[in-house]
């Protein structure tokens, strides 16, 4: 476990928050809800058939999480009723909603969203899309967010950058081609989402191929387009762009190529211009500079649904499902 997530776990523990699992089809999940419910991180809704949930476990102590069959549940009725009214714009009938409603991520989705839990984690066996899809149908975004979006927490061992190595790269998970607008309102949820988990003050550098002005297109415009609407979004948040990667954390590079800028060489928060620079980013840092990536973690919905990495470990898991309880209190709080 790395230093940010012992970090982060720490304050989880007075929360008494409850997660959804829905992926009780494998072991990982089984080893994460003993460790998660052992070190008291949260109580945990196992979603699934009781009867393959305790054969799948074996010999791992989960006697104190609950499971919910979504095909037995005395509830049923009323998430499928619920999930209609939902739904029904979109043509959906009821029939068709008790059919989704036997999908474990769906139906963990819908206890989060009537209150029975206080987040959900999944993706170990499911893609990004099949865990984001029922978090956007079901749970929505948040009253005054202007849309859902994800970052990872990556944390650079022996890095002198950031915040002792540790950024929020954003969005490297979810939204493709943010336009100008959409890219401010990322930034402004992951300088927030950055405080709240690494709790530290964001420093947010809008990212480009260029530094104030090295090169002009419509790239770049759109960059500086999307810094200009994201200071005005927040402006106590120091914001700015565009700027190189090199300009936003090396503080000698910066001073030189945007001299008296309030973020160049102390980016902690970097805003890519799109996906496709998002991931490619976090992958070569997770693959080349060793750091540890945990997400695509979601901000922006009204209930904490967070996503894994399909080739998550069991303490990911830990880790994702720690992250989720400390949005729910923060969610809680507001």
């Amino acid at each position: 476990m790395i230093a940010i997530i012992s970090v982060i776990i720490m304050p989880v523990l007075s929360f008494n928050k409850t997660i959804a699992l829905p992926e009780t089809e494998d072991i990982r999940t089984f080893q994460a809800t003993a460790k998660i419910l052992q070190r008291g991180i949260a109580n945990i809704v196992l979603v699934g058939d009781e009867a393959r949930i305790k054969a799948l476990s074996g010999d791992l102590d989960i006697s104190k999480a609950r499971i919910v069959d979504p095909k037995t549940y005395k509830r049923r009725d009323e998430y499928i009723k619920a999930f209609y009214e939902l739904r029904k714009h979109k043509g959906i009938t009821l029939e068709n909603a008790a059919e989704i409603m036997n999908d474990y991520v769906f139906f963990a989705v819908m206890i989060a969203k009537l209150g029975e839990v206080d987040g959900v984690v999944s993706g170990s066996n499911h893609s990004s899309s099949d865990t984001i899809r029922p978090a956007v149908q079901i749970v929505k975004t948040a009253p005054g967010v202007a849309l859902a979006s994800s970052f990872f927490v990556i944390a650079v061992p022996d890095c002198e950058y950031g915040s002792n190595g540790t950024f929020v790269f954003a969005d490297s998970g979810m939204v493709e081609m943010p336009n100008p607008d959409e890219l401010a309102h990322i930034a402004v949820s992951s300088a927030k989402s950055f405080e709240l988990l690494v709790q530290d003050k964001p420093v947010v550098a809008m990212l480009s191929y260029s530094t104030k002005g090295s090169a002009k297109s419509s790239l770049t415009e759109a960059t500086i387009a999307a810094t200009k609407r994201a200071q005005e979004l927040a402006p106590d948040i120091p914001i700015d762009g565009e700027l190189q990667v090199d300009a936003a954390i090396v503080p000698k590079v910066g001073a030189s190529k945007a001299p008296g800028s309030p973020v160049a060489g102390k980016a902690n928060v970097f805003i890519f211009p799109d996906l496709n620079a998002g991931n490619i980013a976090y992958k070569i840092a997770q693959r080349l500079a060793k750091a540890e990536a945990y997400g695509p973690i979601l901000q922006g919905l009204a209930k904490p649904v967070n996503d894994l990495s399909r080739g998550c470990s069991d303490e990911d898991i830990v880790g994702a499902v720690a992250i989720t309880c400390i949005q729910a209190a923060a969610q809680h709080h507001k």
